[in-house]
């Protein structure tokens, strides 16, 4: 969600040239496909969103800017289509969806994420309109793919994210509780992020080849790719894992790793010391916080230092390892509980010993941590003299730019600038 922040001093946005410069993309607008969009356009592409007229529903999602709803203000248009340039098309009619297929004729990628088949109804043939346009990487995103049995079925999120196993695995140690859907519009993000995957592979294979091809992206088998050892466990082993409290779910139950700090926030341990030095450090900081005679297994924290830390490997062969790695988590744990989430969590990173922290969305904006690597970038919206802060990049790539060069577009913002292009006045 975007938030005015005014005149700050977030990392503000560059209009950079991105690994994708020279890369056109073509994108009819969409719920599913907006996700996939928007990461070829802030690496650079030069995305063109194609709408409805009217504008695409997506505009008409709140929140809304100082709760004021209209086409121009919805905050969920405005994440999902920065760095894009739009306009308006009518695909019910002959012109338009001949301006369309101009624009493809001089475009790298098509994205799309069109009810199987309803494309064809219009009078887009895939087939036919890539042997016109032969190096065209046409991307094509739906529930179930564009074959097979379930591709018509109607689904939502909630359904997609139920039936490809996350939910499943997502939730509490107490499983009288129900199982957890995780938010954010996961299935369009997860599906945008391999459809981003499939086009770059496919923009690489033409780059050898001269060859375009069709990128076919299935939401519920991109779902399951993320259950990780969920769906591996169970179609290796036929065994079915537990959700368990903010940590992988397992066949059996595993040591918790969430703690409630001092301040009533938590920290997640992860894995707990391995090496003599992360021992000697763990021993040390609970000397200095006075622990020491109240922590009962010490004992086993000073055979870790003699024995020279323990080895992961060690764990399912040596009983007595296995003991000093319970005392390690053990020790993080009464670390944390006399501190705060935040002297935790920075304590241990200083240290070299995994500790992560649980924030709430807004702290994600104002973390040194996320500012120092960018996270937070401020995007000026010229339209209405105001500055926003947006969500950055996913992750920090060190020899790709990325960087959000514009506001989501209006609706039909940019007809005069793309229908150049074909050589229409506009």
């Amino acid at each position: 969600m975007s938030q005015d922040i005014g005149n700050d001093d977030t990392n503000h946005v560059v209009a950079g040239e991105g690994p994708l410069r020279g890369i056109r993309v073509v994108e009819l607008a969409s719920f599913h496909g907006a996700s996939a969009g928007k990461l070829l356009g802030d690496l650079g592409a030069d995305v063109v969103v194609v709408e409805p007229p009217g504008g695409h529903g997506g505009r008409s999602v709140g929140p809304f800017l100082d709760d004021s709803p209209s086409p121009e203000t919805s905050l969920w248009w405005w994440n999902y289509n920065t760095s894009k340039k739009g306009i308006v098309l009518d695909l019910e009619t002959d012109k338009d969806r001949s301006t369309l297929e101009d624009l493809l004729s001089e475009s790298d990628v098509f994205l799309e994420a069109e009810t199987p088949g309803s494309l064809d109804t219009l009078g887009i043939d895939r087939p036919e309109l890539m042997s016109r346009v032969p190096g065209l990487i046409w991307v094509s995103i739906s529930p179930f793919g564009g074959s097979g049995i379930d591709k018509d079925r109607p689904t939502t999120d909630l359904t997609l994210m139920a039936g490809a196993g996350p939910v499943w695995n997502c939730g509490y140690d107490d499983h009288s509780l129900p199982p957890v859907r995780g938010g954010g519009n996961q299935s369009m993000n997860v599906a945008g992020i391999h459809a981003v995957l499939g086009a770059l592979v496919a923009l690489v294979h033409r780059d050898s080849t001269g060859e375009g091809q069709h990128v076919d992206i299935n939401m519920h088998a991109a779902l399951n790719v993320t259950t990780e050892v969920g769906s591996y466990t169970w179609l290796v082993a036929r065994e079915t894992v537990r959700r368990q409290t903010g940590r992988h779910a397992s066949t059996v139950p595993t040591a918790p790793t969430q703690v409630l700090a001092s301040d009533g926030n938590y920290v997640v341990l992860g894995f707990p010391p391995r090496s003599a030095d992360d021992y000697r450090s763990i021993l040390a900081w609970l000397d200095d916080l006075g622990l020491s005679d109240t922590f009962d297994d010490r004992v086993l924290l000073e055979m870790a230092v003699e024995r020279g830390g323990v080895k992961i490997t060690e764990l399912g062969q040596d009983p007595v390892a296995m003991e000093i790695w319970n005392a390690g988590r053990e020790a993080m744990a009464t670390i944390a509980t006399h501190l705060t989430a935040r002297e935790c969590f920075e304590g241990f990173q200083r240290r070299g010993i995994v500790c992560g922290i649980v924030n709430v969305p807004e702290d994600l904006l104002t973390d040194e941590h996320s500012i120092a690597r960018g996270f937070p970038v401020a995007v000026p919206h010229d339209d209405i003299g105001r500055t926003f802060t947006y969500p950055g990049a996913p992750a920090k790539f060190g020899r790709s730019p990325w960087r959000i060069s514009s506001r989501a577009p209006h609706v039909d913002e940019h007809r005069t600038e793309v229908m150049g292009r074909v050589g229409e006045s506009g």
